[in-house]
């Protein structure tokens, strides 16, 4: 008796990593404005000069973070040619979910020799992990660039980007140069730090566009090259999904997305090329999860609205008022045994945080003299995937 995968011979695919979001291409394509910009800000590196800070602006997908780990390896690989560069320390950090002692704790880890003992979790405050990221820098000397993605995501960000910059002229480190390339989705980031922050940053900035479906066709040909066999892909495919991802966000990783797991709806199909309807049955399937991923992206509390409208909808309650909404939402988060905000403020300001962010629809209601005017709201998607990825978020952290 044969087994369930026995019958499975042939692929699409040649090599198909390279549809993944972890991959990092060799050569950065339709990003030449950026890179110049980038090498521009950095080129003081060369010379042994105290880098100036950079911040990279643009939504999630559109080349951000593949470009500053492209340009970090091109520096790299440069300084070692360079007599007067000094020696270059790359560090990488993810702020997302991080508070401001998690981060300076990682960084002064990653710069811990071997044989020391690890900054410890506990008993220490920020300010003395501040104190001992920097005595390390100076026993490494030489520049370091740290990168922090998402940075937006951080806590108490301000003091970070105050505390940073000011090293080197507040005589915290002599023997060394620091660098900050910061990355946020966020474009009005810049805005939420303090007046102090910004007069001392000085930072160069680089924002990336959507890209156009043009653009999006060329990186998908290139990818495409290499990640189907020979005819494994219709060249109608790479159009259609790079035009299907540049009317909604001009996302390359959308695109790459749709090419992927259209090619797995052909496999699926026992089909053995990519075609226009695979990307078409792709899409539905590419929007639920993205979908998935920018629920699990908001804070709890904000889960906990979703997922009450998402209920409330269920029983053709909606459109709802943020009165009711707060009622069933107190019910929601007690249920998970969280204290629920206690103010109808915090409640709207949320509502209109998760309205701005595509989740919801908002109707403006007008009663005249007797009931004033106000807003109702219910979900602009499928109240299922909501109650789906709440479910999934529960069972993971049980």
């Amino acid at each position: 008796m044969s087994g369930p995968f026995a019958d499975i011979t042939e692929t699409v695919f040649a090599e198909k990593s390279v549809l993944s979001e972890s991959y990092q291409p060799e050569e950065i394509l339709e990003r030449d404005e950026e890179i110049d910009a980038f090498s521009h800000a950095l080129q003081d590196v060369l010379f042994g000069r105290e880098p100036e800070n950079l911040f990279l602006y643009g939504k999630a997908g559109l080349g951000k973070t593949a470009v500053t780990k492209y340009m970090m390896e091109e520096l790299k690989s440069e300084v070692k040619t360079r007599d007067e560069a000094d020696e270059l320390h790359v560090h990488e950090i993810n702020c997302n979910g991080k508070t401001l002692f998690m981060v300076v704790r990682r960084l002064t880890n990653n710069l811990l020799p071997p044989e020391a003992s690890s900054f410890p979790k506990r008993g220490l405050g920020t300010g003395d992990a501040f104190e001992e990221l920097y005595q390390q820098l100076d026993r490494l000397g030489g520049t370091h660039l740290i990168v922090f993605d998402e940075i937006d995501h951080l806590d108490d960000v301000n003091t970070l980007l105050y505390e940073l910059p000011r090293a080197r002229s507040n005589d915290q480190i002599s023997d060394s140069l620091v660098g900050i390339i910061g990355i946020s989705n966020n474009y009005t980031f810049r805005q939420t730090l303090s007046s102090k922050v910004k007069d001392t940053l000085m930072e160069t900035e680089i924002s990336f566009s959507p890209y156009d479906a043009g653009e999006l066709r060329t990186i998908l040909h290139d990818r495409a090259d290499r990640a189907f066999v020979d005819g494994g892909c219709d060249d109608s495919a790479i159009a259609k999904a790079a035009a299907l991802s540049a009317q909604d966000m001009g996302n390359a990783r959308q695109a790459l997305d749709l090419l992927r797991v259209g090619a797995e709806e052909a496999e699926r199909q026992d089909d053995n090329i990519v075609v226009d309807t695979h990307i078409e049955e792709a899409r539905t399937l590419v929007q639920r999860g993205r979908l998935r991923n920018k629920i699990r992206d908001q804070t709890e509390h904000a889960q906990y609205i979703l997922e009450t409208i998402a209920k409330l909808e269920n029983r053709g309650e909606v459109p709802a008022r943020s009165k009711t909404i707060q009622d069933g939402y107190e019910q929601v988060a007690e249920a998970y045994g969280t204290t629920p905000l206690t103010t109808l403020k915090s409640i709207q300001d949320h509502l209109s945080d998760l309205h701005m962010l595509g989740f919801l629809l908002r109707h403006e209601r007008n009663q005249g003299l007797s009931g004033g005017q106000y807003y109702e709201y219910e979900l602009d998607l499928d109240p299922m995937i909501v109650l789906e990825t709440r479910e999934d978020i529960i069972q993971s952290s049980e």
